[in-house]
């Protein structure tokens, strides 16, 4: 729906399956492409050292040069998506995407590649508040099951661009294709979204805000900062067990790379079985229990430091746990208060901060303190987003009707 539509603005949630269905099936290709470009980091990032001739300390500021855009993105993509068609916006973000990926592809300069991941995250961010936000919009309270499907997408897409970079770096000797296969597929999502009308803002979002605004801003801090700490041990994971894998001697690159790929793959069948479970329990009581899940995975990997099997399967148990603690969280906020655009937006940022400061953290730490800081540093994040998640827990229920 444009903005110059004279129809008066409802609410997708209203309509028919078909009207739902074609939406969110755009969304569902978008983050498709959003996880291949996300994931695509951890098995490039030995290219990217080799193409800027780096130190593993210096290349991990790219990581926060990402976050950083991916923050913004989501900051400045949230307000937007309150006031124009977020189709359009979504599209436009999704080309810039491509475009930073096949620039970012020969770079060989690092401040300039820095730049370049910079403005990618600025896309990826745009895209990722867009997501979430529209498809709420879209199902209303009956998102649990979508938004879990929406982020089953992610995961899928997460999984297959190791797969790709590992198989094309084979043929190739080189990132470049690489980056340049994923920014072709993101022509997809691209062409999908031209058509479908655009969700409009939810009304009820803007008649509540007064009332609910004293709670909704410490709430809004709360949820943020659990972003902020599981969101981080998922990037941290995903962006470091490349690395160490091959530095503790348990595979080869290629091995390594399939490793991160099965820790992808894993958050894809996680959220994919997630997608029942939340239809019949609570958010809070799924959150619990992939919290405690995140714990023990991490606990085989660091008590087993040199076991390969012992990777593997915490990898994956990993993977499994932690698949569902993003869109679940986005579910909890939504039955905790009014979702809008820059609602969104603000729970995304606490994420981009801790995707940008602990992987930066990890790689400050790697060299000099060994490559068991990664398992250490997403343990003590994961256990703090328990204390936080009970925390939440404390704070009152919104009244019937709010």
């Amino acid at each position: 729906m444009s903005s110059a539509d004279p129809k008066p603005p409802v609410l997708l949630s209203r309509l028919g399956p078909r009207q739902q269905l074609i939406p969110t099936l755009c969304y569902y290709a978008a983050f498709v492409g959003l996880g291949m470009s996300t994931a695509s980091m951890g098995p490039s990032l030995a290219g990217l050292a080799q193409h800027t001739q780096s130190r593993l300390s210096e290349i991990s500021f790219l990581f926060v040069s990402r976050s950083l855009g991916y923050m913004l993105g989501s900051l400045l993509g949230g307000r937007l998506y309150d006031r124009v068609p977020g189709h359009r916006l979504m599209m436009t973000a999704l080309c810039v995407m491509a475009a930073m990926l096949v620039l970012a592809s020969g770079m060989p300069l690092l401040w300039a590649l820095t730049l370049l991941l910079l403005i990618l995250g600025l896309g990826e961010g745009t895209v990722d508040v867009g997501g979430n936000t529209l498809l709420i919009w879209v199902h209303g309270r009956q998102v649990g099951p979508f938004m879990n499907g929406l982020h089953f997408c992610y995961g899928l897409g997460a999984f297959l661009s190791p797969i790709v970079v590992a198989q094309l770096v084979l043929l190739s000797g080189d990132i470049t294709w690489a980056y340049w296969a994923i920014a072709a597929l993101l022509l997809v999502p691209i062409i999908l979204l031209w058509r479908p009308p655009s969700p409009p803002v939810p009304a009820a979002g803007v008649n509540r805000r007064r009332s609910a605004e004293p709670v909704r801003r410490g709430l809004v801090a709360l949820i943020a900062t659990f972003f902020f700490l599981h969101v981080g041990a998922e990037a941290s994971y995903g962006g470091w067990a490349f690395t160490y894998a091959v530095t503790q001697g348990l595979g080869t690159a290629t091995l390594a790379a399939y490793l991160t790929s099965a820790y992808w793959g894993a958050i894809g069948i996680g959220r994919l079985l997630s997608i029942p479970i939340a239809a019949r329990f609570s958010a809070e009581t799924i959150l619990i229990g992939d919290l405690l899940g995140c714990l023990v995975s991490t606990g085989i990997v660091a008590l087993f430091p040199a076991s390969s099997l012992a990777l593997w399967l915490g990898t994956f148990g990993l993977g499994l746990s932690i698949a569902s603690l993003y869109p679940m969280t986005l579910c909890l906020g939504e039955q905790r208060m009014p979702i809008t655009g820059s609602v969104t937006g603000w729970f995304l940022v606490g994420g981009s901060i801790g995707s940008m400061f602990l992987p930066w953290l990890i790689g400050q730490l790697f060299e000099p303190v060994g490559p068991r800081v990664v398992i250490g540093a997403i343990g003590a994040a994961l256990a703090a987003a328990v204390i936080v998640l009970l925390v939440i827990g404390k704070r009152p229920a919104p009244a019937p009707g709010e």
